[in-house]
Formats: structure tokens, sequence, C-alpha cells
């Protein structure tokens, strides 16, 4: 055989090879690079920062370490923060479902139900939900039958517990603003289920809605002069976030407050009774992991709420004038003093 030949005939097929194997090597280094194999999981919150989202953010990324995820290195998550808008949360979903991420965490029901509307197949999981099954995220709580399943709270049923206690706490209670957030979409079922609460104790309750922290300040000079002699407000992204500005306020106007949200308390408002909140984000990223392990939404039960905390803050209450009841004080989960 002529050696030129061969030469040229080795020279081809080791071209060829080469060839080959380099068409290859992306797929191969991509499958073997442990970026790709790092789950992404986006987180749609509610508030503007970070910052203002420090103490849930912080538990969130608290239970992901204690279930053995390292942000960078074996989980990546996406946050997003549509500053209380609705139309910023529209943007950011569709943002997140975009990036098809393994699951998406969603803290409220507005970025749930944006999430659920925007797609059927990436797992949601939701963490702070009224009523998952009258907003359409699930079918019903045992068997949520579609890709989103999660937390439920318990707001709504819990209405005259808390009236109860802040009628105890203030004995000549007589008229209640009920605070609310324009942008919840529960709102309207929430100050039915209060009036009716209100009614059966014997005291009157109004409503008024915020839709920005600049309301706050008229609406309170508003209470302080119509009778009012408490407030009361449930979940809510703005309520939250302005919490110090409505516990200086409500202060101010020396007027008794209670709320579902024990972290809310702190600033200057008087008491709590609810969910532990911190905890709803620990039980989040506990259908994550079990998401990330294989298991489908539709399988995962949703979860209510079986135990929950009563905050009182003695500090406010001697700033207001109040005695507490000793068998107020008796039940609370945790005293501010």
């Amino acid at each position: 055989m002529d050696l030129g030949r061969v030469v040229s005939m080795r020279r081809r097929e080791f071209i060829a090879l080469i060839g080959g194997a380099a068409a290859t090597w992306p797929l191969a280094a991509q499958a073997q690079s442990p970026i790709g194999k790092i789950p992404v999981v986006g987180v749609l919150w509610h508030a503007g920062s970070a910052e203002q989202e420090d103490i849930y953010l912080s538990a969130l990324r608290k239970a992901f370490s204690d279930l053995g995820y390292v942000e960078g290195k074996n989980i990546i998550l996406e946050h997003r923060f549509p500053a209380e808008q609705p139309e910023r949360f529209k943007v950011l979903a569709r943002e997140l479902v975009d990036m098809r991420p393994d699951a998406i965490i969603a803290v409220t029901p507005l970025g749930a139900v944006e999430l659920k509307r925007l797609t059927g197949t990436i797992p949601i999981v939701f963490v702070l939900a009224a009523d998952p099954v009258g907003f359409g995220l699930v079918e019903s709580l045992a068997y949520p039958g579609g890709n989103a399943t999660g937390l439920s709270l318990m707001t709504i049923d819990l209405s005259g517990k808390r009236l109860g206690l802040l009628k105890e706490v203030v004995p000549q209670l007589s008229r209640v603003v009920l605070l609310v957030d324009r942008t919840d979409p529960f709102r309207e079922r929430f100050i039915k289920v209060n009036q009716a609460a209100a009614a059966a104790l014997g005291l009157t309750l109004w409503s008024a809605e915020i839709t920005s922290a600049d309301d706050i300040a008229p609406l309170f000079a508003k209470i302080a002069e119509d009778g009012t002699n408490g407030a009361m407000w449930g979940p809510g992204g703005l309520l939250f976030v302005e919490r110090a500005r409505l516990g200086e306020i409500a202060l101010a106007h020396k007027l008794p407050t209670m709320v579902t949200v024990a972290e809310e308390v702190p600033p200057g408002l008087l008491m709590s009774y609810g969910q532990d909140v911190p905890d709803y984000f620990r039980r989040a990223t506990g259908y994550v992991d079990k998401i990330l392990k294989g298991a489908k939404p539709a399988a995962l039960p949703v979860e209510q709420p079986t135990t929950f905390k009563f905050v009182l803050n003695l500090k406010t209450a001697k700033l207001l004038g109040l005695t507490i009841p000793s068998g107020v004080l008796a039940i609370a989960d945790e005293v501010i003093e």
C-alpha cells in the first residue's frame, strides 16, 4: 500500500475522531459540571428588598441550611421582591417561570395565584395562603391535585379569638377599626368575618383600606376623631413593611392594637395572636426538599396550623395605661417587657 495514502487516511481518521469528540465535549462537560446539577429555587416575596424581608429571609436560609443545603454549592435561590405592587408580582412571576426553576416558593397568595396562572408544571410551594382552595391553588387540602401545595393560614377562623382577647385587655372597648391592605385578594371576606365576630361580642367594627405608607398618618388622625378605641389588622405586605410606623403612630394616638403576626408587635403594638410565621418558612423548605427529591406537589397535602402564638407587649400596655388581667398574662407565649 502506498505510504502516502496510509498517512493521509490516518490523518483523516484522526481529524474525524477529534471533530466528533469536540462536538461532544460541551455536553459532557455540562453533564459533569457541578453547576449543571445544582437545583434552582425561585422565591417570590412581597416587600421591596432583602432588608425589608430580613426576618423571614433569614428564617428561610437557616431552614435550607438545616436541611443540608448550601447556597451556591448544592442549591441556588433566586429571590424576587415585588415591593407590594400587583403589576410587579406579574412581571417577576413571569421572570421566575421563564427561568424554568426546579421549584418556586410563593410567599403570598397574590404571588401564588399569579404563578399558578403562568405554569401548570413547575412545582409551587405557597407559604401564607388563607384559603388555598378558594384561591384555586389546590383542589383540596388533602389532595392538592396539581403543581401547587404548601401551608394554609387560619386567619379568618381566629377573628373572634383576637377580638375577644382585645376586649378582655381593653374593658372599655366598643369601636374597632380593621385595617386592610388593598392588594390583599382576601380582604373582603376578612372584613365580613371580623364584622360578624365583632357583632357577636357587642362591638362595632369598621374597615379602612391602606394603599401606601402615606395613608397611615391621616387615617389614624381620623380614627382618633371618631371615638374608635381599638385597632386590628391581618396579614398584608404593606402592613408588615410599615409595622414600625404603625406601632409609633398607634402609640401616639393611645390606640390598643391586635394583629396576626408576632413580628409586628415589638415596634409598639399591643399584642398578636396567630401562626408562628418563621416556622411556616421552615416548613415550606421541607416541601421544597421533598420536591427536589422527587415528590409531586399533587401528592403532598396542604398543612394547617395546630398551634398558635400569643404575644403580649407589656411595655406598650404600660404606656397605654392598661392593666393586663392575670388570666391573659398566663396564656401568653411571649411577653415583651
